[in-house]
């Protein structure tokens, strides 16, 4: 059987804000910011930073109370929010994960930053830590 994931794609720690969490994560700890986007389709600020080995850590900030994360990050603070798996198409590993009993939370690819494809597992499924899969976009056909 070979393994449904590439690689580790990026670590995500939520925060309450992405500037102040920044003086943490880039100034003291060294790490360079890579790029910084408000994702058009959710209030929530991802801003990536280079871990090394191709690893991003990415800092998740919900920019609405009504977010989810906003919840989420009300009863757990700051901290670890999710790992992200690389693969090369989410869209077809949505359909074969659950055959390895890894079910994907929704039924369709929601869009990560840079226009990348993204799903979420079934927590459940996962020993308690969520998990994320991400692939980068198919090139547009000529």
């Amino acid at each position: 059987m070979s393994a449904p994931f590439q690689r580790l794609d990026h670590i995500a720690i939520i925060v309450r804000d992405t500037d102040e969490a920044l003086t943490f994560y880039r100034d003291r700890l060294g790490l360079p910011l890579l790029f910084s986007q408000v994702m058009p389709d959710a209030p929530v600020r991802l801003t990536h930073l280079d871990a090394g080995g191709g690893v991003h850590l990415q800092l998740v900030q919900p920019l609405s109370a009504e977010h989810p994360l906003s919840a989420w990050l009300d009863k757990n603070g700051e901290g670890l929010q999710h790992l992200c798996f690389k693969v090369d198409n989410v869209a077809e590993s949505m359909v074969t994960l659950p055959g390895l009993g890894l079910p994907v939370r929704n039924k369709q690819p929601h869009c990560g930053p840079n226009g990348r494809s993204a799903a979420m597992l079934e927590l459940s499924a996962t020993r308690g830590v969520q998990f994320e899969i991400a692939s980068d976009p198919r090139p547009a056909a000529n």
